[in-house]
């Protein structure tokens, strides 16, 4: 990793300062980044300007004036831009684990991957799982729940947003984190993993825990549809929720019930959430996975726009890769999962269970995604297996066989073995899907990043830089400006995180000084953490985190709560 703007003002550096500057203009700041272009987020054409930093908030300064500061970058030939918001993250038990164990290393690695690729802010509670709200009797069935989501062993949910902030441990935040509701965490949280209706004094239960952790800080609503208990939720139900997000102003999130082969039917049913509660819409990591569902961008995109010109407030957000990434368990049909993680556990032993899975992939289920049958397990490859490191980063399909037994009783022992705490990353999507929905202007920028030991998807640490160089810089798909704003002002725009994703006087000292010549993602499957490279700067509530390319001590994350 190379420098990317020399700094100066470090112990025993000379800070690069006229020795006498026109007393009118001495001013004293504690940061100036000098020289640079700045592509403010707003998608602008980019401008010369120096910015100065003074207790956390940035003032834009005519370029080239003198300026005092305690330290200065130099940026000449650089970016300079807000600090990146990953919209789509699983981070939010990364801060909330302690550093001991085999995994310290892995987890020290974890935390570094987003900021070493510029990003500043990470909205986690997606796809419908958050660390929070559950009833208090709830507690300790959701833990088996956070145990197996967020693989980073015994981290308790907790009661309210405000006791999830207070488990985020500021020793071990490098980044700022917002985080949505998770339906699925509420649901469970209130009335466990039945497949059935929520009642009606459950769905007012719901609506009192959801309605009080939007008025303490929590960024919107999230559900993930393929997921159980999400998935049992009927689309009233979801209205409802919505409902209550929309009397707040914040977005409905939604992991689509189907990706594959039904998209469309379940892009329909969350414009209908939409309209019904009148909430903004944002389709999470939107793409048409699997072979029957392959190209269909040329159709869901236009949907989108029809519906957003219509008065629907619908964006998405997308990651820049062909491949995905969740649990393993999720590929199984939905009625395998009722009761949660310790009565699939209890299924899985049993030889007719296991027939009757081989035949719910073989003929499908209906309302369920199916993505082994959409594709097939040789597009599945294990990427966290705690007590089967040996596993990862291979095929399902060839374990299986290495093994002596079909998938689904190697997939089904696996389970058992880890206890249910496996992840996956599914081959299902096609290059010019990825494309078309990167250049779409509804779209903005997420990880989905699943921040776990093993061999993580490797978008957790190269999204970001990937769209800035291969996307944007060497394919030419998107301008400097247009990439920026997909990952800054847009965002932040979208989830109500006032002060940030703009450079602006008096916004959020949260910036990134970029090389636009040599940024590139160097993350691959194999190594799946390696950092960028081009990133020189990184500034998080106006503290340098990341210093030529490498991270400083500053631990300067904070929990965010949008009004």
């Amino acid at each position: 990793m190379g420098g990317n703007g020399a700094v100066t003002g470090a112990p025993g550096a000379v800070p690069a300062q006229p020795s006498a500057p026109p007393p009118a203009e001495r001013h004293s700041y504690d940061l100036l980044i000098r020289g640079g272009t700045v592509v403010d987020g707003t998608g602008a054409p980019g401008r010369r300007a120096d910015i100065a930093v003074a207790a956390g908030r940035i003032t834009v300064l005519p370029p080239d004036g003198h300026h005092r500061a305690a330290e200065t970058v130099d940026a000449g030939g650089r970016i300079v831009a807000p600090g990146f918001i990953d919209v789509h993250t699983h981070s939010d038990a990364l801060a909330a684990c302690g550093d001991g164990g085999p995994d310290g290393d892995a987890l020290t690695e974890l935390r570094l991957a987003p900021l070493l690729q510029g990003v500043t802010t990470e909205i986690a509670g997606n796809c419908g799982s958050s660390l929070f709200p559950a009833l208090p009797e709830r507690m300790a069935g959701l833990a088996e729940h956070t145990r197996v989501v967020f693989g980073l062993g015994a981290v308790p949910p907790a009661e309210d947003f405000d006791g999830f902030a207070a488990g985020q441990n500021p020793a071990l935040r490098r980044t700022h984190i917002a985080s949505l509701v998770g339906h699925g965490t509420l649901r469970a949280g209130v009335m466990g993993f039945e497949d059935r209706p929520a009642r009606a004094d459950e769905l007012r239960t719901m609506c009192r825990l959801l309605d009080r952790a939007l008025a303490r800080g929590a960024a919107g609503l999230s559900s993930g549809l393929i997921y159980p208990p999400g998935g049992y939720a009927s689309t009233g139900e979801l209205v409802a929720l919505a409902e209550v997000a929309a009397r707040h102003g914040k977005p409905y999130v939604t992991h689509l019930r189907d990706e594959m082969a039904q998209v469309e039917t379940a892009l329909e049913e969350a414009l209908e959430i939409a309209r019904r509660s009148g909430a903004p819409l944002q389709i999470s990591h939107h793409k048409t996975a699997g072979r029957h569902a392959w190209g269909a961008t040329v159709r869901t995109l236009p949907v989108l726009e029809r519906a957003r010109a219509e008065g629907v407030d619908v964006l998405c957000d997308v990651y820049p890769y062909t491949a995905g990434s969740t649990v393993l368990h999720a590929l199984l049909p939905p009625w395998a999962n009722e009761g949660g993680i310790g009565a699939l556990l209890d299924r899985l032993p049993r030889p007719e269970v296991r027939d009757r899975i081989r035949t719910s992939i073989a003929r499908g289920v209906d309302g369920w995604e199916n993505t082994v049958g959409n594709g097939g397990w040789d597009l599945i490859t294990v990427a966290a297996a705690r007590r089967h490191p040996g596993a990862e980063g291979h095929r399902i399909a060839d374990l299986a066989t290495a093994s002596g037994v079909d998938p689904v009783e190697f997939v089904c022992d696996l389970l058992l073995a880890e206890q249910g705490e496996v992840t996956i990353i599914s081959h299902s999507m096609r290059e010019d899907d990825v494309r078309r929905v990167l250049t779409s202007p509804l779209s903005m920028i997420g990880s989905d990043g699943v921040p776990k030991p093993g061999r993580p998807h490797p978008r957790w640490a190269g999204s970001f830089a990937r769209v800035l160089g291969h996307y944007g810089r060497d394919e030419g798909l998107l301008s400097p400006e247009t990439a920026v704003h997909k990952m800054t002002g847009l965002p932040a725009r979208r989830f109500g995180l006032a002060g940030r994703g703009t450079i602006a006087d008096g916004s959020l000292a949260d910036l990134v000084v970029l090389d636009p010549d040599a940024v590139r993602d160097r993350a691959t499957f194999d190594r799946p953490l390696l950092a960028p490279e081009g990133i020189g700067t990184v500034v998080v509530d106006g503290r340098i985190a990341v210093r030529d390319g490498r991270p400083t001590e500053e631990r300067a994350g904070k929990v965010v709560r949008v009004p």
